[in-house]
C-alpha cells in the first residue's frame, strides 16, 4: 500500500531525528528524504512546523499503540490452554518486539522529548502507561494468579521494566549486556515470572 505524502514526512522524519538527533534535523533533509524537493517547502503543506511533524509522529504511534493492545488482549483469550510458562514467554516476546516497533521513537524520547514536555506527557499517558496497564490485567487475569493478594502494577512495571532495560542496554551499547541473548533473557525472565505462582518452568 503506498504511502501518502504525509506519512512518508512523519515515518522519514521519526527516523531522521532518532538518527541524527532532533535539532540536527533540517526541514530541507526530511524533504529529500520524503521524496520533495529539498528545501522547497513541500513539508509546509502538510505541516506548520517541524515540531508538528514530531508531535504528528508521537501521536500515530499512540493510536497505533491503542489499537494493538485491543487486539492483544483478544489474541490472549486463545492461547490460555498453554502452560503458563509458554504464555509467560510470549508476553515477553510481544513486549520485546514491541520495543523494536518503537525503536526510533523511544530513541527520540530519550534524545530530545525532554524540550518538550507536553509530548512527553502524551507518551507516557498514551503509550507507556497503558501498555504497563495491559501487563497489569493480564497478569491478574491468568488461572494460575486468581485470587492472588498482590501489587499487581507494582509487579507489571518490574516485570515490564526489565524487559525496557534489556532493550535499551542492548540498542545503546550495541551488544546485550553480558551477552545474554533474546531468548535466554526471556527464557530467563519467564522462569522468574513463574516464582509469583510458587512454580518452576521445570514443574509445570
Amino acid at each position: 500500500m503506498q504511502r501518502s505524502t504525509r506519512e512518508r514526512i512523519v515515518s522519514e522524519a521519526l527516523r531522521l531525528f532518532a538518527e541524527r538527533g532532533y535539532a540536527a534535523t533540517s526541514v530541507a533533509e526530511i524533504e529529500a528524504a520524503s521524496g520533495l524537493s529539498p528545501g522547497a517547502g513541500g513539508l509546509y503543506r502538510h505541516f506548520r512546523s517541524k515540531e508538528e511533524v514530531l508531535a504528528a509522529a508521537v501521536r500515530e504511534h499512540i493510536t497505533r499503540t491503542s489499537k494493538q493492545v485491543s487486539v492483544t488482549f483478544q489474541h490472549a483469550s486463545g492461547i490460555q490452554d498453554k502452560p503458563l510458562v509458554d504464555r509467560l514467554r510470549l508476553a515477553a516476546s510481544m513486549g520485546m518486539g514491541k520495543m523494536r516497533e518503537e525503536a526510533d521513537l523511544i530513541r527520540v524520547l530519550f534524545r530530545d522529548l525532554d524540550k518538550f514536555p507536553n509530548l512527553v506527557a502524551e507518551m507516557r499517558e498514551g503509550i507507556v502507561n497503558p501498555l504497563y496497564d495491559m501487563i497489569t490485567k493480564w497478569l491478574a487475569a491468568q488461572p494460575e494468579m486468581a485470587g492472588m493478594d498482590e501489587d499487581w502494577d507494582a509487579i507489571a512495571l518490574a516485570l515490564g521494566g526489565s524487559i525496557v532495560n534489556y532493550w535499551l542496554a542492548s540498542d545503546a551499547l550495541h551488544e546485550p549486556p553480558q551477552r545474554v541473548d533474546e531468548e535466554r533473557f526471556i527464557d530467563a525472565w519467564a522462569r522468574l515470572a513463574m516464582g509469583l505462582t510458587g512454580q518452576t518452568a521445570e514443574a509445570v
